[in-house]
């Protein structure tokens, strides 16, 4: 069976595309990228939530080496203005990271990444009840 590429598009074109008003609530979901600090244990970040708010942050008390590890991790807005406050665990397993920002023993958010070229990328969602 031969298709023309003209009857491909006519089908395509006929086809519901998704729009704007069609995608799901991204409120939840946020982005963050650490990369090594001159001093051992230490990681800089810049940290995004949706596309209304983004800035730097320094997570420290890490180990010496790698990315896994336990660190406490203070981050502000571009303003400068202070955001939030955690203690950061993180944990590798084969090539994959898992992150878990807590408050006084409860986890607050949840992510997941990977290493990149310069840094370590973890998209994270805030953990609701």
């Amino acid at each position: 069976m031969i298709v023309s590429l003209t009857s491909i598009l006519l089908a395509l074109g006929s086809t519901p595309m998704a729009v704007a008003e069609d995608r799901p609530d991204i409120t939840n979901i946020g982005f963050v990228l650490y990369t090594k600090s001159h001093a051992p244990g230490t990681l800089n970040a810049r940290w995004m939530l949706t596309d209304k708010y983004k800035g730097p942050g320094i997570a420290i008390g890490g180990p010496a080496e790698g990315y896994a590890g336990e660190y406490h991790v203070r981050y502000f807005y571009d303003s400068g203005e202070f955001s939030d406050e955690y203690d950061l665990v993180i944990e590798k397993t084969e090539d994959v990271y898992r992150a878990f920002w807590l408050v006084d023993g409860e986890t607050r958010a949840i992510g997941v990444g990977m290493e990149v070229e310069n840094g370590l990328a973890i998209g994270w969602r805030r953990v609701t009840d």
